[in-house]
């Protein structure tokens, strides 16, 4: 009885409300995403954090009147980093140097909070080191501490100085002290250890895998789009994968790597910057999901002009990579490639995930696609299609609401006003 008194305090704390087990919520009006309609004057009931009915509001009041707001399903991002945020150069060494994995924990609490409190009930987490993020999800899941729902990879997976070391930018005596990292660590060479990698993560306790197949704007490395996974350990990692039940998410920029991951039938494509017609037509042909992250693009290459922000290595990759990807994804989605919405949040400040909602939009897709993106679409991807994305019976009561209408301007979105996730509200 103690131990569960401390944890209801601790959730009214960080700003949960705990609901009863059965609850109704009275929305001025809901979007069906399913069918892209708004249903005016809903009520919703929960039972044990499940939807159990919608239904046209009676003369009843509901538990939570939202009568005058608009409600959607709890949006989802699809590529946030909930362990860590961009620093200054010098403020990211001194970092490295002074602090411990546990400093990293205790910021990641309040990271977690804020995407949360953004109105994102669910994200998936692409890469962490010393099992961070899967320690983080624990937390979660079990309620100790507030935060979204969270599918994890793990450490994601990389090659050899590849984007993914985190050895790469080390002196010749500091590298030999830390010593090559291994499949465990992450880093693989040839198909036996990239299937050592992908097991490694099963016991990690991951829920997908990641994987760096070309070279990344923030490491330490001269190459933002080089190729650095062979054929061979792409079919490794896909066939591994599928014994495992994983999906793959592929960090890729460069086209030669966009193109190896589609044809070796990987799951999605995270920021494609420098994706062509043929990779379009590859991404079409495989069924391939495309996870655009046009907020990390964007402030990437507003950080390059600022010469203390970035390494010298690294700002030259900023200033040419980031401004491309909104266009690549208006491309994109004209193409008829299918989309699920993510940011790369990390890269830049958690819980400012909505501001990627409008630079969708100023791309070309209609901001009822754009939320479909961040419901159905990312619920699809994470083969969770039966249970989140939507408000409807036998979903998750994940609801969220905004004053205005984000199909007449998506930037209401940046303003959220309540959350509940599993029937539990956070924000109200």
């Amino acid at each position: 009885m103690r131990a569960k008194s401390a944890l209801g305090l601790l959730l009214l704390l960080n700003g949960a409300v705990a609901g009863a087990a059965v609850q109704t919520v009275d929305c001025g009006r809901l979007l069906d995403v399913k069918a892209g309609v708004w249903r005016e004057r809903v009520s919703v009931v929960i039972d044990n954090g499940v939807v159990k009915s919608v239904a046209p509001t009676g003369a009843a009041k509901g538990d939570i009147d939202l009568s005058g707001q608009s409600c959607l399903p709890g949006l989802i991002d699809m590529h946030v980093h909930l362990t860590g945020e961009s620093h200054k150069e010098v403020e990211t060494l001194r970092m490295k140097l002074s602090q411990d994995v546990a400093d990293d924990a205790y910021r990641s609490v309040a990271y977690a909070e804020r995407t949360l409190k953004a109105g994102f009930t669910t994200v998936r987490d692409l890469g962490a080191g010393d099992g961070l993020n899967v320690s983080l999800k624990r937390a979660i899941n079990s309620g100790a501490i507030p935060g979204p729902r969270m599918y994890t990879s793990g450490t994601a997976i990389a090659t050899t100085g590849g984007h993914g070391d985190g050895t790469n930018g080390l002196s010749r005596e500091l590298g030999k002290a830390v010593g090559h990292p291994t499949p465990y660590d992450g880093v693989i060479n040839g198909p036996d250890q990239a299937r050592e990698a992908v097991r490694a993560r099963y016991k990690e306790g991951a829920d997908l895998i990641k994987i760096t197949a070309t070279g990344g704007v923030l490491s330490q490395a001269a190459s933002g789009q080089n190729s650095q996974f062979t054929d061979e350990e792409l079919k490794a990692i896909a066939a591994t994968a599928k014994d495992y039940g994983f999906r793959v998410a592929v960090h890729a920029h460069g086209v030669e790597g966009i193109k190896r991951a589609l044809r070796a039938g990987l799951d999605s494509i995270e920021h494609g910057s420098y994706m062509d017609d043929e990779a379009i037509a590859l991404f079409k042909k495989h069924g391939a999901y495309y996870v655009p992250t046009i907020s990390a693009g964007r402030y990437v290459a507003e950080k390059a002009k600022d010469p203390e922000f970035f390494s010298p290595m690294v700002r030259p990759k900023a200033a040419a990579i980031g401004p491309l990807i909104q266009a690549t994804f208006g491309k994109a989605y004209k193409a008829g490639v299918k989309i699920a919405f993510g940011t790369d949040a990390g890269v830049f400040p958690h819980g400012e995930n909505a501001r990627e909602f409008a630079y969708m939009v100023e791309a070309g897709m209609p901001a009822l696609e754009a939320i479909r993106s961040a419901t159905l679409n990312a619920a699809e991807l994470l083969n969770q299609g039966s249970r989140l994305g939507s408000v409807e019976p036998g979903y998750a009561a994940d609801i969220v609401a905004v004053s205005g209408d984000p199909l007449k301007d998506i930037r209401v979105l940046q303003q959220v006003q309540f959350v509940m996730k599993d029937g539990v509200v956070f924000k109200r």
